[in-house]
């Protein structure tokens, strides 16, 4: 019987916590369930109150898994209007304080059932499969597609023996992905190659900056102001999103930026040393609490500065774009999706960063095209995402008798699906030994969800 094909998207954060892999995921699955040619589910992570509380904005807490959905809910109706109809599950996770992460517990495959085990979308391939003991994906689903948000081995360089640790985490983010996804979508040259990967930003923004955008245009086209304010910078308060960058070039270029005020808005825990940091300066640079990029009180920059090159590709860059500003950052893999923007200017050398902020400062932003604007837009990403992805919706899969096979004759091709099998039975037999799932940076005690987890989430407690 005719059908269509299942998409099973698994993620590794979720609403509230505004991070790239609660949002984007979330805006993946809308609008995949909004063209209407597949069915489509978003599996996230369920934490036990005591983590909500690590996690969650504002000491937020829910006390089911439907109280958490509803929120979800909501916020993406705000966004995005009518909402289209796909599910949400939840799979138990556990924070782990020392990574910033949520890592899942127990085989979270037997979150889709078997009948809809047609495609999985692994967001952050690497992170889901570290610790990953059970079923294998490959077996489970007839395709896994993986997407990488995160530039792990940037952020671990800056860490102490970092390059030791970059090194090893390298071999196995290759070894992971490639016993258990079929397919990975890098989102920007940024992030390692790994094996069967091809490049394409399969992200949007969120429609509202588009709708900002629209309207800063007709008021340019009237010939009203439409920007009053300066330059700013948004992201997480931490020195590795871009800090450490951009305080060592105002710092070292007070003089030549004389005239620029700059606004930095930011939460996270090196809140204090950045505001510190910019109080030393003898340029007018202030420092305010992390708010959504949305908020009105951004409508009106004219220049965003980003100088980070730990990104992946920058969500706030991407939304500056949209809502008609300049944004100035460093010629850097992960900025080469913004290249084709006329507002987009990137800097190699100081000398170059100096330039183009004062000469930013001083002229107004190029009205954005219709085609620019939407290859902005989540439906322009999902389109790239099902080309590069290769998911084009089928309404029925026919099963195919096997080819005859001669006595001992093994082809090249089964030669590394088998050697493929036994590199994931070592994976498998390696990561269900509480100590070696330690020393390898494991949550203890993750091997299995524990009873009042699975309680909440209606899961069988495994003996």
């Amino acid at each position: 019987m005719a059908r269509k094909q299942h998409v099973a998207i698994f993620t590794t954060a979720s609403l509230p916590w505004m991070t790239g892999t609660a949002v984007n995921p979330l805006f993946r699955a809308a609008y995949l369930a909004k063209a209407g040619d597949w069915e489509v589910t978003l599996v996230v992570p369920w934490l036990s109150k005591g983590d909500q509380v690590l996690v969650y904005p504002n000491k937020m807490k829910f006390s089911v898994p439907g109280e958490q959905e509803g929120y979800v809910r909501r916020w993406l109706e705000e966004r995005i209007g009518l909402l289209p109809k796909f599910e949400i599950k939840f799979y138990p996770g556990k924070f782990s304080t020392e990574k910033r992460s949520i890592l899942p517990a127990g085989d979270i495959t037997q979150t889709v059932s078997d009948d809809k085990a047609d495609i999985a979308v692994l967001e952050e391939p690497e992170h889901l499969t570290w610790y990953h003991h059970g079923r294998r994906w490959k077996n489970k689903f007839r395709k896994v597609i993986g997407v990488v948000h995160t530039n792990y081995l940037e952020y671990v360089k800056r860490e102490k023996n970092g390059y030791i640790h970059a090194f090893l985490l390298k071999h196995i983010n290759s070894w992971v992905t490639d016993i258990y996804c079929h397919k990975v979508i890098r989102l920007s040259a940024a992030t390692q190659e790994v094996p069967r990967s091809v490049v394409c930003n399969v992200h949007g923004v969120n429609p509202k900056f588009i709708e900002i955008g629209k309207v800063k245009h007709q008021q340019i086209s009237q010939r009203e102001q439409a920007f009053f304010k300066g330059a700013y910078y948004i992201g997480k308060m931490v020195w590795s999103k871009g800090y450490t960058e951009l305080l060592q070039l105002l710092q070292k270029h007070q003089k030549e930026l004389s005239g620029l005020k700059m606004e930095l808005y930011g939460s996270g825990e090196d809140s204090d040393e950045v505001k510190a940091s910019a109080e030393k300066l003898n340029l007018d640079v202030r420092v305010y609490p992390g708010r959504d990029h949305g908020d009105s009180i951004f409508h009106d920059y004219k220049v965003f500065i980003n100088p980070s090159t730990t990104d992946v590709v920058c969500t706030t860059t991407a939304e500056a774009l949209a809502m008609g500003k300049i944004v100035i950052c460093a010629n850097h893999p992960s900025n080469e999706f913004f290249k084709r923007f006329p507002n987009c200017h990137m800097y190699n050398t100081e000398k170059e960063f100096v330039r183009l902020t004062m000469k930013a400062l001083a002229e107004e932003p190029i009205p954005l095209s219709e085609e620019l604007r939407h290859e902005l837009s989540w439906e322009a990403a999902t389109e790239r995402f099902v080309r590069v992805a290769d998911v084009a919706p089928i309404m029925s899969i026919k099963q195919h008798s096997p080819s005859p096979q001669y006595f001992m004759h093994i082809s090249p091709d089964e030669l590394k699906k088998n050697m493929e099998e036994a590199s994931a039975f070592f994976h498998n037999a390696i990561s269900g030994f509480e100590t070696a799932r330690c020393v390898f940076g494991a949550i203890p005690n993750t091997l299995q969800p524990d009873e009042q987890q699975c309680k909440e989430l209606g899961w069988r407690l495994q003996e």
